[in-house]
């Protein structure tokens, strides 16, 4: 995978006959640059104005000039150039060592222009395939995430007893109930005997 920054709004790729912009590209599109470059050969003409000494001529094909910065350079006199010297025309067979000549200067220098062409193309997903007739259709089951772990609690809250607990025998209370009864008893005799009592004397 790579990953590129800073990509130029401007930049579009054409898929399916559409210009879409960077913002338009979804996953799974299939992109493509083509970069075309073309190389032509051409011809730089430069022209420039020269002034010097006639140090040696062949005519009519050459001559050496001498600069005005002291060198020396020779030209191709083209055919059928004419020179005007101290008001005179003359072509290259009139020319004299020592003569000052003014000229224009034809510099012709090969050169390759190199021109690029940028091409993005793009391509949309095939669609997911259908669904065959009469077979057995498996869905994925995902496992289940983990649910958390509950909060540790401070204090756990015990559950009620259904029963309290026995702490004593059944003795006790029966010991009890024999003492009421005998109470009630001695109670019940005292009573008969007032009666009998009071009942004698009248």
């Amino acid at each position: 995978m790579r990953h590129f920054d800073n990509v130029p709004e401007s930049t579009t790729v054409t898929v399916d006959g559409k210009q879409l912009n960077v913002h338009q590209l979804q996953p799974g599109m299939k992109v493509e640059r083509q970069t075309i470059t073309t190389s032509t050969p051409k011809t730089i003409t430069t022209v420039k104005t020269v002034t010097g000494t006639v140090w040696h001529v062949t005519p009519p094909n050459s001559v050496i000039l001498t600069l005005e910065n002291g060198e020396n350079q020779e030209f191709k006199i083209p055919k059928g150039q004419k020179f005007t010297i101290n008001g005179q025309t003359l072509d290259a067979f009139g020319l004299k060592k020592g003569m000052k000549v003014d000229a224009q200067k034809v510099v012709e220098e090969s050169a390759i222009e190199v021109a690029q062409e940028i091409k993005r193309t793009g391509k949309i997903p095939p669609p997911p395939p259908e669904l065959k007739a009469d077979v057995p259709i498996l869905v994925v089951r995902l496992p289940t995430p983990a649910a958390p772990a509950p909060a540790v609690e401070t204090a756990a809250a015990e559950p009620a007893p259904k029963k309290l607990p026995k702490t004593a025998s059944d003795f006790p209370l029966i010991g009890v109930l024999g003492a009421l009864l005998c109470a009630a008893s001695l109670t019940g005799m005292a009573i008969r005997k007032g009666v009998i009592r009071i009942a004698g004397s009248e």
